[in-house]
């Protein structure tokens, strides 16, 4: 503490010697005075209380600067000699001192007394290890549900599945380029939405391939039975989108920032698997069945015992 005026004043260490050191303060605290207003009291050691009785009695209408770190703090006025080593600090106005600027001094005249200077010594940046490795799992879960979907699709409907495993990795791209020019962040909540609309968009190719499967069973021929899998397909296809969507819309609205994360990579996943379900797969499959060894109902999911009794059925017939 310093014998010098004005609030805010940055000292040199050559401006004038300090009185006691912040080592003096006993305790400190926010109290409200006789006549209501906030005030910020204090009490001093007996080494120190001596010396402030000394020089308050000596300097009675000066001001009696409290600095740390080179910089006044405040600069309370002296209106008496105090003597017992205890004293008040008021603030301006009526009310005395603002809540925190009472709090602020108090805080500086209880911690300013450190016994050493706090320099930085060293720097380390510790990695967020717990969140990768939660990264690095959901990311292996992502990859092994998207292969397993990869497979079973290849595996039930054989060429037709590979059709929609080709429009799945348009899906992907176009996702992920969104996400840049959005840009979207993915969190753990945006991948498993992620992971989640890639479902969607294999149920609507799974949709249209039963409806497809169902018109190769009756007898037609591979063109006809594809275009009236996709137009018998595209009415339950639509609801269950649009159904989706209004879900999604409704936790991005009404969620927490986890849960908007989650919703706005479902709603564009489901915008998108809407294009590259209907669209690109049906574009691909008009490719491939124009080809005549491509033929085959059993390369689009019909079961061998079927074709034997559309084959029956065609001797009969």
């Amino acid at each position: 503490m310093k014998p010098v005026p004005n609030e805010g004043e940055t000292l040199s260490d050559t401006t004038l010697k300090a009185l006691f050191s912040g080592d003096q303060i006993d305790s400190s605290a926010v109290q409200i005075d006789s006549s209501g207003r906030r005030v910020v009291s204090f009490k001093l050691k007996s080494e120190g209380a001596d010396l402030f009785a000394t020089w308050t009695k000596a300097n009675i209408g000066s001001y009696f600067a409290i600095v740390l770190d080179g910089a006044v703090k405040s600069a309370p006025y002296i209106q008496s000699a105090i003597t017992g080593g205890e004293a008040q600090i008021s603030g301006g106005g009526a009310s005395g001192f603002a809540a925190d600027d009472a709090a602020n001094l108090v805080t500086i005249l209880k911690f300013g007394s450190l016994p050493f200077p706090i320099a930085e010594i060293g720097v380390t940046d510790v990695k967020a290890t717990l969140g990768a490795a939660f990264l690095g799992q959901a990311l292996f879960a992502g990859a092994v549900g998207i292969l397993l979907v990869f497979l079973f699709m290849l595996l039930h409907y054989r060429l037709a599945g590979a059709v929609a495993n080709i429009a799945l990795l348009f899906y992907v791209i176009i996702v992920l380029a969104i996400f840049r020019l959005v840009p979207v962040t993915l969190t753990l909540a945006g991948i498993a939405g992620f992971v989640l609309s890639i479902g969607m968009a294999v149920d609507a190719n799974i949709l249209i391939f039963e409806r497809t499967k169902e018109e190769l069973r009756i007898g037609k021929g591979i063109a006809p039975a594809v275009e009236a899998g996709f137009s018998r397909a595209w009415n339950s296809i639509l609801d269950s989108n649009v159904s989706s969507l209004i879900t999604a819309f409704i936790l991005f609205y009404f969620g927490s920032s986890t849960i908007k994360g989650f919703a706005l990579v479902l709603i564009i996943g489901v915008l998108c698997s809407l294009f590259t379900a209907v669209t690109v797969t049906r574009l691909i499959l008009r490719a491939v069945i124009a080809r005549k060894r491509f033929s085959s109902p059993y390369l689009y999911g019909v079961a061998k015992g079927d074709l034997d009794a559309l084959d029956r059925g065609a001797i009969n017939g």
